[in-house]
């Protein structure tokens, strides 16, 4: 009876708010110590200024060793900003080079349905001979008139930076002529352009159109590409004054004037 009436007491104990408060702190203490948990800025010796999750020191450098430290960071700033400069040079080179590609090669597609034109008009001074053009005067004005015509999209071609290839009588050049037949010849050299079937034409240093050619075999071996006659060669000007003289350029695959 007294062990039933100690255990209610105890009961009505627990009950109240200072019982209930003193349960939940000793619940806390006892799991602190499980936890192996001390206070903060304390090491296990007791010793201050060491943390609680490295274990470093925080004491600030003194002397050489801050000096070495602030160096170290000052080399490896200035290594990160030459970085970063490098970067925003090579783009802003990358953005000029495609500015002027743009700039110089957007009319590409016009001028590849343009230089179609010139080809038609070509073909409508091919078709009619000159004895025709001498004895029908209409005839003659209207050739005149295309003439007209196509010597002024040359010019407009000449100005864009448009430029024909000259491919008749040159060794053959895969990258500016595209074979379309070969002609028995044992008087030319292997390979040389015997017929241009359609001209090709060049926008500034880009291949537009390649000339469609035919080219000889059955001759002696053609020279290399890169034996170099004994001509001088020509700069750009000479060219252009060459070919409106009637003269070819020595051993050049491009002709530098319409």
């Amino acid at each position: 009876m007294t062990n039933e009436a100690t255990d209610m007491s105890d009961d009505t104990e627990n009950t109240t708010p200072e019982g209930q408060a003193a349960e939940r702190q000793a619940a806390a203490d006892s799991i602190a110590e499980d936890a192996g948990a001390q206070p903060a800025g304390d090491g296990p010796d007791g010793d201050e200024g060491v943390t609680a999750e490295t274990g470093e020191s925080e004491t600030p450098l003194d002397g050489p060793d801050r000096l070495a430290a602030l160096e170290e960071q000052v080399a490896d700033l200035g290594d990160k900003l030459l970085r970063a400069v490098a970067e925003t040079e090579n783009v802003r080179r990358r953005a000029q080079r495609e500015k002027e590609d743009a700039s110089k090669y957007a009319i590409s597609g016009f001028a590849g349905d343009m230089v179609s034109v010139a080809d038609n008009l070509m073909r409508a001074l091919a078709s009619i001979d000159d004895e025709t053009r001498a004895n029908d005067e209409a005839v003659n004005n209207l050739m005149s008139g295309v003439e007209m015509t196509l010597r002024d999209l040359l010019n407009t071609f000449e100005r864009t930076g448009i430029k024909r290839i000259e491919a008749m009588d040159r060794p053959f050049d895969h990258n500016f002529h595209e074979a379309m037949f070969e002609m028995e010849d044992p008087g030319k050299p292997s390979g040389t352009v015997m017929q241009v079937v359609q001209d090709g034409y060049t926008l500034r240093d880009r291949l537009l159109r390649p000339a469609k050619v035919g080219v000889s075999k059955g001759g002696p071996k053609a020279p290399p590409a890169v034996a170099v006659d004994d001509t001088p060669r020509e700069t750009g000007a000479d060219q252009a004054k060459a070919y409106e003289q009637g003269k070819q350029g020595a051993g050049a695959n491009l002709d530098e004037e319409l």
